[in-house]
């Protein structure tokens, strides 16, 4: 019998870490274990009644059908009033594409631009797919660390250095996964003085989380701000976190019209398009009533306060308080060379993420996943009780370390 042997593009990435951490806490409650999840990177909250009446109101209206490669008009006119009513952008129906998910936009931007030797600027944390999306694609991460000390945020001085000829792309997601850091318009501004002088370089904006946002005003977009720049970014969105409609997979971008065509293009022969039933509720979820976004981000911001104020309580952790997203990213540097109950000495994020699953039955992800250690990453996007719960394992914990 003959062996499958994978492509090279599939041998060289790996599986998202953050899929698989959840995938283990789901393996281990099944099992029977006592397991409180801090991995999962999705709104607890139900979708809106008014986006579902509207996913059932397409179906009964027969909407049932292929639509445009690039979406409905509806979502299209939908996405093109959100982006004018919260950035203040101008985009024609044509600048607007629409995907399975942001992920899946992502991806196709990268692949419809990324050749052999092309590199990326990946500030890092860093949300875990960007690496592999771009190893996916033939091109070359560079991964440019950016210290706690600066608010895990690219610097003009950082991003000057990695950039070469050969530079093709720098991601931007903010807020952040993982930490929930996000950009001032000054620092945005500062940023895009230094790509003024490079432009061969592109801007790939990933603002899924830019309405769970904390801090004063409202987030803010390198396209607004330095609009010498807006004709090579691509801005990056979806309805999956501020609406919670993760599983109704409808993410979109806008941007030149180029890219939008070659992405369109490779769309056409991928997925041809999403699912009409799932834009007809984005649509729906874009230009109808706003108040659940509202509401559930108040509830984050609780959320976020309380687990930052447990986390910096406990000796071994600190942890900085985001600016937006539903994401803590607590270093763990004070237990790192200490011994457990058992006798292991932890000597890297990845041991303490383990000795915290096994010990106390909490379940987070190792900062080294994405970039940066001695670091873990835990989501929010779950219950007072929960994250009172696991504040207490956690302490617990660090308590018994010697």
């Amino acid at each position: 019998m003959s062996t499958f042997v994978p492509a090279r593009r599939v041998s060289d990435i790996s599986i998202s870490p953050s899929t698989a951490a959840a995938q283990k806490a789901r393996d281990l409650r099944n099992a029977g274990k006592d397991i409180v999840d801090m991995t999962v990177g999705e709104p607890d909250f139900d979708t809106p009644e008014t986006v579902k009446a509207a996913g059932i109101a397409a179906i009964k209206a027969g909407e049932t059908k292929y639509t445009p490669v690039n979406g409905t008009p509806a979502l299209r006119d939908a996405v093109m009033h959100d982006f004018k009513r919260r950035l203040g952008l101008n985009f024609k129906s044509s600048q607007i594409c629409v995907g399975g998910g942001g992920k899946q936009i992502l991806f196709l931007a990268l692949m419809a631009s990324v050749e052999a030797g092309s590199e990326v600027i990946i500030p890092a944390p860093y949300w875990v797919s960007y690496p592999d999306m771009v190893i996916a694609n033939g091109g070359k991460p560079v991964v440019v660390k950016c210290a706690e000390e600066d608010g895990f945020k690219l610097n003009p001085a950082t991003l000057e250095a990695a950039i070469t000829p050969a530079t093709r792309w720098l991601v931007l997601n903010s807020p952040s996964n993982p930490t929930g850091a996000a950009y001032t318009e000054a620092e945005l501004v500062a940023l895009g003085e230094v790509l003024s002088r490079h432009p061969q370089v592109w801007v790939l904006c990933d603002e899924i989380y830019d309405q769970i946002w904390y801090t004063s005003g409202s987030a803010q977009t390198i396209s607004a701000v330095v609009p010498a720049i807006a004709d090579r970014t691509l801005i990056v969105n979806g309805v999956s976190k501020s609406y919670a409609m993760t599983g109704w997979r409808i993410g979109y971008a806008a941007g030149p019209q180029p890219l939008i065509d070659a992405i369109n293009k490779l769309q056409s022969q991928m997925s041809s398009c999403p699912s009409s039933i799932s834009q007809a509720a984005a649509a729906e979820a874009l230009t109808g009533p706003q108040d659940f976004v509202t509401d559930s981000v108040a509830v984050y911001r609780e959320r976020a306060d309380l687990a930052v104020a447990r986390l910096n309580a406990i000796p071994e952790l600190s942890c900085l308080a985001p600016d937006g997203a539903f994401y803590l990213y607590p270093c763990c540097a004070g237990a790192i060379g200490k011994t457990t109950p058992s006798g292991q000495v932890l000597k890297s994020d990845l041991d303490f993420v383990i000795y915290l699953l096994e010990e106390v039955g909490v379940a987070s992800i190792h900062g080294t996943a994405y970039g940066m250690s001695p670091y873990f990453r835990l989501s929010i996007a779950t219950s007072t009780e929960v994250i009172e719960e696991a504040c207490n394992r956690i302490e617990k914990a660090c308590s018994q370390l010697k």
